[in-house]
């Protein structure tokens, strides 16, 4: 144990402290854990395991502008600004594109290993909305390698200290020190957060000189999604109650092709990287019918994809549409994408001779915590990196594969301020212990799981892929009475896991609406048919 051990044990409390205070175990939060490690000490907490992350399950690859014989910087930033539908910040755009290719040097230098051919090169994968060949990727889990690579970094450094099966419950301001706290008081400071030991089912106190959050996404707000479990928006939500600035919500991505299984959850993911090999969108007639919707036809942005399916689902009524990849060379097929053939011929489903049955799914979240180009929040002392920040890079719409490149560089860049300036800032010794009195075990799991389904389900029902006023003010309405009564349980109980992710979901949800229902126009992912977008001329679709 570094400097950062055990400070006290006091009323069946643990105090600890560390330099560096990690919520999130993804690429985001073991990158910046690697680059800080050297400085201080650093407590890296995971709500599961280190090997349960977003990051895990992405196939697609990492964008970097890579080989300059066809490509460019600025034809990087030109496709991120186009898919955001020009509502990217920037400075973040031109920060992102221009640093990737260090940060890829860094993760080869991590262990992390992209394929190449035969001439020693990267191999590159294209993906709807980019205009070159500019995706690094190994195989199609992509994610997956660069996990267990950091994992083993992490686990190999003697500074970091990992905190397995521990739950982040809220992060430490003045409100906790009997301070009034609102969303007009300036100089909020972040001095750490309590954290459930979910083994010992104690709530400990996590004293640091600054907090990184790196959460991951939201999808479980909804019924279908490509993300593990755990997304629950923790991040955002513990943010949001703190004070915290929380933007851009309403930009959900909903990934056009996951496969349809009834009862998985998640839904298994199908790569856009096989529409920019080759494969065909069908409706169930077999008829290819994305040139109704776009000139781009099934490389056109995420978006547009996937109202053009949800539209063909409802016109026909039919569940799904199908990904066709047959016409191609099967070999090479099984090649380039050896998990996701190995997944469905588990099914039944033989991706060189059959039709891939797809569905949208709630994939990405272009929105979060509001960080500034060094990935500071408006909460002092307080980090936030990767799918639960809003760094403004994405927009409206997520460019493919520019996530996880977007949180090694901003995990960079918080890395960097974080090592200048930590040292200014003391320790707080006048945090009080986690207060439960009062509280009873809650043995009423059904009324959890009840919860957890409704939200599900009215957030895929009328917060999804296409709104409407109407839609968001039952939404509304409904989500309302779960947060009433999940306040009241958790007042009411001991603190666990369960009922944490539970207020986090209807608390993200919540933020979800309110900034639809803000937004006055069609615009990137938020789609409302109130406010329906003008007609697209030639020239706006920057082909």
């Amino acid at each position: 144990m570094q400097d950062g051990g055990t400070i006290a044990f006091r009323n069946n409390r643990m105090t600890r402290k560390y330099d560096y205070l990690i919520i999130g175990s993804g690429v985001a939060g073991m990158s910046f854990a690697l680059k800080v490690a050297h400085t201080g000490s650093v407590a890296l907490i995971c709500k599961s395991t280190l090997d349960v992350a977003n990051t895990d399950l992405a196939q697609g690859g990492v964008a970097s502008v890579t080989n300059l014989a066809v490509d460019d910087f600025e034809q990087h930033i030109h496709d991120t600004m186009v898919a955001g539908d020009w509502l990217s910040d920037p400075a973040a755009v031109c920060k992102v594109v221009t640093e990737a290719p260090a940060q890829i040097k860094q993760l080869l230098e991590w262990g992390v290993e992209f394929d190449r051919n035969e001439q020693g090169d990267f191999d590159l994968h294209r993906e709807g909305g980019h205009s070159e060949f500019r995706i690094l990727h190994h195989a199609d889990n992509t994610g997956h390698e660069i996990q267990q690579s950091l994992v083993a970094a992490v686990r190999a450094n003697p500074n970091i200290d990992i905190f397995e099966n521990h739950f982040a419950v809220e992060i430490i301001t003045q409100h906790h020190l009997g301070k009034i706290v609102t969303r007009r008081t300036r100089d909020i400071e972040c001095y750490g957060a309590y954290v459930l030991d979910q083994e010992s089912g104690r709530v400990d106190t996590f004293l640091s000189r600054v907090t990184l959050m790196a959460t991951g996404g939201i999808g479980s707000v909804y019924h279908t999604t490509t993300n593990p479990l755990i997304a629950t928006g923790d991040g955002i939500a513990m943010v949001y109650r703190a004070k915290g600035t929380v933007q851009d919500m309403e930009f959900v991505q909903f990934h056009p092709t996951a496969l349809y299984h009834p009862g998985d959850r998640p839904a298994f993911l199908i790569t856009e990287a096989m529409r920019g090999y080759g494969a065909v969108l069908r409706n169930l007639a077999g008829e290819e019918f994305m040139h109704k919707y776009d000139p781009r036809l099934s490389l056109a942005p995420r978006d547009i994809v996937a109202r053009a399916i949800d539209s063909e689902m409802k016109q026909r009524g039919e569940d799904h549409v199908y990904l066709d990849v047959t016409h191609k060379d099967a070999e090479q097929t099984r090649h380039h994408f050896p998990n996701i053939y190995r997944h469905c011929l588990e099914l039944g489903i033989d991706i060189t001779k059959d039709y891939i049955p797809v569905v949208p799914a709630a994939h990405y979240l272009c929105g979060g915590i509001k960080v500034d180009l060094n990935a500071c929040s408006s909460i002092k002392r307080l980090y936030a990196v990767g799918e639960c920040s809003c760094t403004g890079l994405h927009g409206g719409n997520r460019l493919a594969s520019n996530s996880l490149i977007e949180a090694v560089v901003y995990a960079d860049a918080a890395a960097r301020h974080a090592i200048e300036h930590h040292q200014h800032y003391d320790f707080r010794h006048d945090v009080p212990d986690w207060n439960d009195e009062g509280t009873v075990h809650n043995e009423e799991m059904v009324l959890i799981s009840q919860s957890e389904k409704e939200v599900g389900d009215i957030m895929s029902a009328y917060v999804g892929i296409v709104r409407s006023n109407l839609r968001l003010d039952r939404a509304w309405n409904r989500l309302d009475i779960l947060y009433e009564e999940t306040e009241k349980l958790f007042k009411e109980s001991k603190v666990s896991r369960r009922i944490c992710e539970l207020r986090n979901i209807i608390n993200v949800g919540y933020l979800i609406m309110r900034q639809a229902k803000e937004r006055k126009e069609s615009r990137g992912l938020h789609y409302t048919v109130d406010y329906p977008p003008a007609p697209k001329q030639a020239s706006d679709l920057e082909l």
